[in-house]
This record gives structure tokens, sequence and C-alpha cells, in this order.
């Protein structure tokens, strides 16, 4: 008996199997008198002919192995690093690797690239995160990386590209690497995204991140295609001997006479509407449903401006501007991040304390200038609300204040994270600015479940 493997646009046709005694994955289409299956059961379909004693011709595979590939980094790695390579190998070559920011994940990666030796594509969230990968690689094995997106369409051994890049070509390339490296993977749920990853037939796969938990629990559909989560290490785990020692501070900012009448106000006039249509905003589809509801009357959407208006209030009242300015003071000739809920919110910051600010809108060049300036100490402070969360690297960060954010843990932990890069005599401090008497207390108290804040 023999088998013939092929590939055609994220989709895996096998000719010459038994239609009853199929591999995992493929279902048999009788039109075609063969069985097919997702990209991504390939690793399966190997492994099953070599079960059975079945030779297979395989016209599928087309990425390369790198058998001159060399880590040239002189790091040693720390014994963490060695334990997750370790237990992702042991986890036969598929995982999820849980690590700190600033914890050195993408050295993780790049040992994993090493010892697999096989064509690879490392999948992202952002061009700014393609460009820091890009140069790490290109340090990492002495070689030429590919780059897909941002205008770059360039397809090397080892190739950095988006996720939205990846979706849009994984039809194209799906058979064009053996491993795929997944930095950042709790973005890898969205449905398109997951769509990319079931089109690579990559039988080698790798996930990365520090926050792995979804709120909306999507997380465990990331197990099926990239494997099971093989390591994980907290922050307190590190704090002081891998990363900066660190403490947290919660700040309760009050209200202005003023606007503690307002925010009553308002809150009152949202709680009014939410009682009369009788929404449970604590349910899983509580916001979903107040949203709907308050698009069908005008008693809801004005419900829908108080609620607004009340969070403004809270987000960025003035006497939070006044303590800002008092712990920049407190900390100055250290480098500070003021994160924020909202661009407005970042945008007004700025202005009143003389800042930059870094928002989506921000445009790539003026971005740059303003990090290269913060790290090399030109620039002393910058507002931001949320776009700094993940995905850069600010070793300088010593000082983290967030004014406002959502309730989540990964919000939290990713911005913990920016300040956590060690370096000599390092001391990082994260104040977190509770408006008293506002939803925001108990916004805090979900967010600081995780160990870290504890």
């Amino acid at each position: 008996m023999a088998w013939t493997l092929r590939y055609d646009a994220g989709t895996l046709t096998l000719v010459g199997a038994d239609p009853a005694a199929l591999p995992e994955g493929f279902a048999w289409d009788d039109r075609v008198r063969c069985a097919r299956a997702p990209a991504h059961f390939y690793g399966r379909v190997v492994e099953s002919a070599r079960a059975a004693g079945v030779e297979l011709a395989d016209e599928a595979r087309k990425y390369n192995k790198l058998a001159e590939l060399r880590h040239l980094s002189t790091r040693t790695a720390r014994v963490y690093q060695q334990e997750a390579v370790a237990a992702w190998k042991a986890a036969r070559w598929r995982g999820i690797v849980v690590l700190p920011t600033g914890a050195g994940k993408s050295f993780v990666a790049e040992t994993c690239i090493a010892v697999a030796q096989r064509s690879t594509l490392v999948v992202v969230p952002t061009l700014d995160l393609v460009s820091q990968w890009y140069g790490n690689l290109h340090a990492a094995f002495g070689m030429e990386i590919g780059v897909l997106g941002g205008g770059q369409h360039e397809i090397r051994d080892i190739t950095v590209t988006t996720y939205d890049s990846a979706w849009m070509h994984a039809e194209k390339y799906g058979n064009r690497f053996g491993m795929v490296v997944f930095d950042e993977v709790h973005h890898l749920p969205a449905p398109m995204y997951l769509r990319a990853a079931e089109a690579f037939i990559a039988p080698l796969r790798l996930g990365l991140t520090a926050t792995l938990e979804r709120p909306d629990g999507r997380h465990l559909e990331l197990f099926p295609l990239v494997g099971p989560e093989v390591y994980r290490v907290e922050i307190p785990d590190l704090a002081g001997d891998f990363l900066a020692p660190y403490r947290v501070e919660v700040v309760n900012v009050a209200l202005s006479a003023e606007e503690q009448r307002q925010y009553a106000e308002l809150r009152e006039v949202y709680k009014q509407f939410v009682a009369m249509r009788r929404i449970n905003m604590r349910g899983p589809d509580g916001w979903t449903r107040f949203v709907i509801e308050a698009s069908r009357s005008k008693e809801g959407r004005a419900a829908f401006k108080a609620f607004l208006a009340a969070k403004a209030i809270a987000h960025g009242g003035e006497r939070k501007i006044e303590m800002v300015r008092q712990i920049l003071a407190d900390e100055a000739g250290r480098r500070a991040i003021v994160f924020t809920n909202d661009n407005a919110t970042a945008m007004r910051m700025s202005r009143e304390l003389l800042v930059p600010c870094i928002t989506h809108h921000t445009d790539i060049k003026e971005r740059r200038w303003i990090l290269e300036a913060f790290a090399a100490g030109e620039i002393r402070c910058v507002t931001t609300s949320r776009v700094l969360n993940e995905g850069v690297d600010l070793p300088a960060a010593e000082v983290a204040i967030i004014v406002s954010g959502t309730s989540t843990v990964r919000e939290a932990v990713q911005r913990l994270g920016r300040i956590l890069r060690p370096s000599a005599d390092k001391q990082a401090v994260l104040y977190e600015l509770i408006a008293e008497g506002t939803t925001e207390a108990a916004a805090s108290e979900r967010r600081r479940e995780h160990d870290a804040y504890r």
C-alpha cells in the first residue's frame, strides 16, 4: 500500500488511503475518491503512515531542512529558558511558553528555531515587532531574514510576518515552512487568524505570550492548533533576579465636589435605564445587551452617553492630573510612562504635562523618534493609551503610572511588564490611580487578581 499526500490552498489531499481507516482529521470525499483535511493535520498523517508502515509520497512539503543553521548568540541561556526549550521539545516540538515581559521569550524562540533546523515563519501582531524580530533573528543566525507585510514581500528560510499578512497569504505559503512561531499568541484566537493557523502544514509550532488567558475563554482554541501550555513562569518568580525588583502602589484620588455631583447624576441615568430594561451587566452578554437596547430609543442613547461621560470623569479627573504631576516630581530623573484608557485622556495628559504622547494615530517616524529619545534619556516621560501595552521594548522605563484602564488582568500584567526589564540598580514602581467613589475601585480589584499584584 502507498499513499500520496498533496497540498493545495490550505488543504491536504490524501490519495490511496482506505476510506474506512483514515488518519486523524481526514474525511473521505466520494466525488474525487480521496481524503481531505485542513493543512495543520500534516504531522498527524506523516506519523500515521510511519506507524502503519505505509510508503508515503509526500508532495505536500515544500519547506527546507536547515542543517547548517547555528545560533550565534554568546548569551548563556538562563535556567528557566533552558527549561522552556526542554519542555517544548518533550511535548513533541509543539506548545505554548508563558514568560513575563522582559524574560527573554524571543531568545527561547531563537533557541527552538536553532534546534528545529527547519524553515520557520515568525508571526507577530505589529509592524514594530516585525522590525524588532527581523533585527534579532538576523543577529542570531547571521543570515538574510525574509519579511512579509508592511509593503515587503520577500520569503526566505526564516521569515517574519504579521498576523494580518499571515492570514492573507497562508494558503499560498502554507507548505513553505516546517515551523511556525506565534509571538503574542493570545492574538491568534481571532477567527481569521485561526484559519491561517489551520492552513499551515508546519508540524513544529511554538506560541509565546506573557498573558495566555483571555476573558472570553478563547485561548482554549489555541491548544489544538499550537499545542498545550508546556511551560510557565510568572513575574514574582523572576523579580529581583532576572527581572527588575518592583513595587506597586495604589493611590486613591478624590473627585472634586463638582465632579462628584456630575458623576452621581450621570451614573443614575445609566443605572435607571439598565434597571428598566432588566439588563444584568455582570452577565456574559450584559454589555452587548446594553449596547443593543441603548440604540433603540432616545432614553437608551442618553443612558449610553451618560455611561461614557461618567467614565471620562473617573478616568481623567482634575485631581488625577495633579497627582500625576506630584508623582513625576517625586520620581524626578527617572523615566516614566503614563497609561490611560483612551486617546482623549492621553492627549489631555500630554498637554497638561508638556510631554509627548503616543497613540495608534501617531506617525511611525514620530513614534520612533519619541521612543529613541526616551531610551536615550532625552525625554523622561511619555503618555499613551493602550498602544504601548505590549510588543515594544522599553528597557529604560522605570516608572509606570496607571491613570485609567480596563478591568482585565491581561492589561494590568502587560503594563507592569513595560517597566520590568532589568538594568543596574533599577527599582521599578507602578502607581495605580483610583478615583474614589467610582467603579474604578471594583475594576482595580478585578485586574489585580494576578499574583504579580499581590
